[in-house]
C-alpha cells in the first residue's frame, strides 16, 4: 500500500486493558422537550429542563448541556423563557444525544436558531427555518465557536451567512439556506463539510469569505462566484455550480476572487456556458484542475470520488494538503503525493472493500460489520475479514515465567506489527518489538527484560502502511 501522513495518528492498537482519560466539565445539565418535572439546576433526566434555553440560563462556564431526542422551536415561547433564539453566552458544550437526524433546533421562519459566544461549541444537530439579518442558522462572536456533525438548512438572512456566520465548522452539511452573500456561510472555517443548494442574490452561493478545507461545493448559486466568493479553499471540490449575471467580470459559475490550492473546478456554468472561463473564476490558483475533466465517479449521481484513470490523482502539492483525511474521513495523503479534490483516490482499499461486498464509497470505512470491535479501515490494515468475527487482531493470554514473558496475538502472515509494553496504563508505553513479521495464525513475542514485579502491559499494532 502506498505511503501515508496517518503513520502517526492511525497506529492500531489492541490493548489488554481500556482505560479513557478525560477533563469531565464543572457539570453536565439534561434536557428533554418531554419533561414532566423540570428542575433547576438539571443534573439528571429526570429533572431535566424542558427547553435548551433553560439549562443554557442555568450553566456555568466549562459545562456540558445535554439534549435527547426532539424540535426545539426557537420562536415560540412563553413570556419570560428567555431569547428567542438558543442563545449560548459563556464557553459550553451543547450536545444532542442522537445526533441530527433526530434532535433539531428550529427557527419558526421569524428567529435565528442559534448564537454561540467565544470558546462555546455546538454538536449533533440540525439547525433549520432560521431567519435573522446574519447567520440564520447560528452567528458566532468569534470563530473559536465552532459546529461538529451539524446539518444547517432552509435558514435565510437579509445580509450574510444564510446557514452561518463567523463559524467553525467541522463535518457539517449545509444546504438549501439563502442570504444576500454567502448563500451557505460567511466569514467562515470550514472543515471536511458538503456544501450544497445554497443561494446569494449577490456574491458566494456557496461561501463569501472564510476558508474552507477537503469541502465539497456543488449546486450552489449566486450572481456572482456560484460556489464561492473572495474565500481560501484547499482541496476542495467545486462542481455543478452556477451564476445567474451574463458572464464579463460577473460570469464566474465556480469561484470569484479566490485563492485554490489542489482544488477540482469543473461541470460549473454561467449563463449558457459551461467551464467558460473557469480558470479566470479565482484570484489565483495552485495546482488546480480547470481544464482537464477530473472523471468523477459518477458526476450525474453526484459521486465526485475520482475513478482510477482520474488526472487528479497525486497531481496536487503537499504543501498546501489540509490535515490527515479527505472528505470521506480516510487517509488524505496516499502515493507520496495528495490528490487534487475533496477525495483521495484509495486504490487498493477500495478494491478490498468491493472484494468483501461493501460500499466503497466511504459510507462503510469505519463501520465494525462482524461486530469484532474492529471497523473496516482496521480490518483492511490489519489484513483481517471484516465478515468473520473470529478473524481479528487481538492478544491472547501470555506465558509467564520468572524470567521471560511471551507475548502472543493472533496473526496474519505477511502483516508488519509492533509491540509496546508499559508498567502504568496512564503512561506512555514503550516499544518492545518493531518490524515483527506475521505469522499465520499466531505470532509471539518474548519480554526477557522485565523489571521488577510488575503488573506489566502489552499492546500490539499496525501501522497503516
Amino acid at each position: 500500500m502506498k505511503n501515508s501522513l496517518l503513520n502517526q495518528l492511525l497506529h492500531l492498537k489492541v490493548v489488554t486493558f481500556l482505560l479513557t482519560v478525560s477533563n469531565l466539565p464543572a457539570a453536565t445539565l439534561y434536557v428533554s422537550l418531554e419533561s414532566t418535572n423540570p428542575t433547576p439546576p438539571y443534573t439528571n433526566w429526570a429533572t431535566a429542563a424542558l427547553n435548551i434555553q433553560q439549562a443554557v440560563d442555568a450553566s456555568q462556564a466549562g459545562d456540558t448541556v445535554l439534549v435527547t431526542n426532539g424540535v426545539c422551536r426557537v420562536g415560540q415561547r412563553d413570556v419570560g423563557q428567555g431569547p428567542s433564539r438558543v442563545a449560548v453566552t459563556n464557553c459550553l458544550a451543547l450536545l444532542s444525544v442522537n445526533g441530527p437526524l433526530l434532535t433539531a433546533i428550529h427557527g419558526g421562519g421569524t428567529n435565528r436558531c442559534a448564537s454561540l459566544a467565544d470558546g462555546a461549541s455546538l454538536s449533533g444537530f440540525t439547525l433549520t427555518n432560521g431567519r435573522a439579518f446574519e447567520g440564520g442558522g447560528v452567528w458566532c462572536t468569534s470563530t473559536n465557536a465552532s459546529l461538529t456533525n451539524c446539518t444547517l438548512t432552509g435558514n435565510s438572512v437579509q445580509g450574510y451567512g444564510g446557514g452561518a456566520y463567523g463559524s467553525t465548522l467541522y463535518n457539517c452539511t449545509l444546504t438549501g439556506n439563502s442570504a444576500t452573500g454567502g448563500g451557505g456561510a460567511s466569514g467562515s472555517a470550514l472543515y471536511n463539510c458538503t456544501l450544497t443548494g445554497n443561494g446569494a442574490e449577490g456574491q458566494g452561493g456557496g461561501v463569501l469569505g472564510g476558508t474552507l478545507y477537503n469541502c465539497a461545493l456543488t449546486g450552489n448559486f449566486g450572481g456572482g462566484g456560484g460556489g464561492a466568493y473572495q474565500a481560501t479553499l484547499y482541496n476542495c471540490t467545486v462542481s455543478g455550480n452556477s451564476t445567474f449575471w451574463n458572464g464579463g467580470d460577473y460570469g464566474h459559475g465556480a469561484c470569484w476572487d479566490c485563492e485554490l490550492y489542489n482544488c477540482i473546478a469543473y461541470f460549473n456554468t454561467y449563463s449558457w456556458r459551461t467551464n467558460a472561463w473557469e480558470a479566470d473564476d479565482a484570484g489565483s490558483t495552485w495546482t488546480c484542475c480547470w481544464a482537464s475533466d477530473p472523471l468523477f465517479v459518477d458526476y450525474a449521481k453526484g459521486n465526485l470520488r475520482l475513478q482510477s484513470n482520474s488526472p487528479c490523482i497525486n497531481a496536487g502539492n503537499n504543501l498546501y494538503a489540509p490535515g490527515l483525511t479527505d472528505l470521506d474521513g480516510r487517509p488524505r495523503i496516499l502515493g507520496g503525493t495528495v490528490d487534487m479534490g475533496a477525495y483521495e483516490f484509495q486504490g487498493r482499499f477500495e478494491d478490498w472493500l468491493q472484494r468483501y461486498g461493501l460500499p466503497t464509497d466511504g459510507s462503510a470505512d469505519f463501520i465494525d460489520s462482524d461486530h469484532d470491535g474492529l471497523n473496516n479501515w482496521q480490518e483492511y490494515v490489519c489484513g483481517t475479514n471484516p465478515t468473520n468475527a473470529l478473524s481479528v487482531l487481538r492478544l491472547l493470554v501470555p506465558s509467564i515465567t520468572s524470567t521471560r514473558t511471551a507475548v502472543t496475538w493472533e496473526s496474519v502472515a505477511g502483516i508488519t506489527y509492533f509491540l509496546e509494553r508499559g508498567t502504568n496504563l496512564a503512561a506512555p508505553f514503550g516499544l518492545l518489538a518493531t518490524n515483527t513479521i506475521g505469522q499465520a495464525g499466531t505470532t509471539s513475542c518474548g519480554d526477557t527484560n522485565r523489571a521488577g514485579p510488575g503488573p506489566l502491559f502489552y499492546r500490539v499494532g499496525v501501522k497503516p502502511y
